[in-house]
């Protein structure tokens, strides 16, 4: 499948680009039934982030391709891997890892601004997340993106899903501003999304997401890949995924079982 020249320019301008159309139903039922086991067999990393007693429920879990055969068959045999290698215009790919986020109908909490790579053990420019609904999404209650932000060079501190800093932050990172007093200033981005779309976004765009006030659950399934510069580091903060068992030296190419590089012939 090939990506047109404006979606590939959007993505390296904004960011943040959707893609419409792109999996079919085969690959949508694929992700459903993995997240329901997902769900029903939660990995070492899940997390709930909506408070007891408040409204709906915000599940979270990464990290369980190698348990759950829909993510891995997915990741490497869908036509994920070669949209992102074309966003990222990379000679190989890597898979880095999967999230799922999931939102039930009245759920209440946000997403709250971030960008993904200060989380992670990656540097390098050649990165792409996929964000993938496997519900219908309405503008209202999708991921919304800042045009542009990935060309700031500000890394800001992560944040916690449940909304406060980490405790361990390291010196090269920023706190985040106050983006939503800061709207009219920024070109935000966000879609009405059905399923066989997707977001194609770089890990170094901000971006947040509000409640899920509809009446439908928001189930979204994250597939992120890097490509020819990408390099290990081991920052001085918490890293998240923590992938603590990575033998692998700051500055080797992230090549290894836990980053495999897909084939794409």
């Amino acid at each position: 499948m090939s990506l047109d020249e404006k979606i590939l320019s959007a993505f390296r301008r904004d960011g943040a680009t959707v893609l419409r159309g792109v999996f079919d139903e085969h690959w949508i039922d694929t992700l459903r039934r993995g997240v329901e086991v997902n769900m029903n067999t939660p990995g070492e990393y899940t997390r709930a982030y909506t408070q007891d007693g408040a409204p709906g429920h915000f599940f979270g879990d990464y990290c369980n391709w190698q348990r759950i055969e829909e993510y891995r068959a997915f990741l490497f045999n869908s036509p994920a891997p070669g949209l992102a290698r074309q966003l990222m215009r990379s000679q190989k790919v890597n898979l880095f890892h999967e999230h799922v986020l999931v939102k039930e109908p009245g759920t209440l909490d946000r997403t709250p601004w971030h960008h993904d790579q200060p989380y992670y053990c990656v540097n390098g420019r050649d990165t792409c997340s996929l964000w993938i609904p496997l519900d219908p999404v309405a503008c209202e209650s999708c991921v919304e993106f800042i045009a542009g932000s990935h060309l700031w060079e500000r890394w800001f501190t992560p944040m916690k899903f449940i909304g406060e800093q980490y405790d361990q932050i390291d010196e090269g990172f920023e706190p985040i501003p106050d983006i939503d007093s800061e709207r009219s200033t920024h070109q935000m981005l966000s879609w009405n999304l059905e399923p066989g779309d997707c977001i194609a976004f770089h890990f170094l765009t901000v971006h947040g997401a509000p409640g899920n006030n509809s009446p439908n659950r928001r189930r979204a399934f994250a597939a992120r890949y890097v490509g020819d510069d990408a390099v290990f580091i081991r920052r001085a903060g918490i890293m998240s995924p923590p992938f603590p068992d990575i033998t692998l030296q700051p500055g080797d190419p992230l090549d290894c079982e836990t980053f495999p590089v897909i084939s794409l012939e």
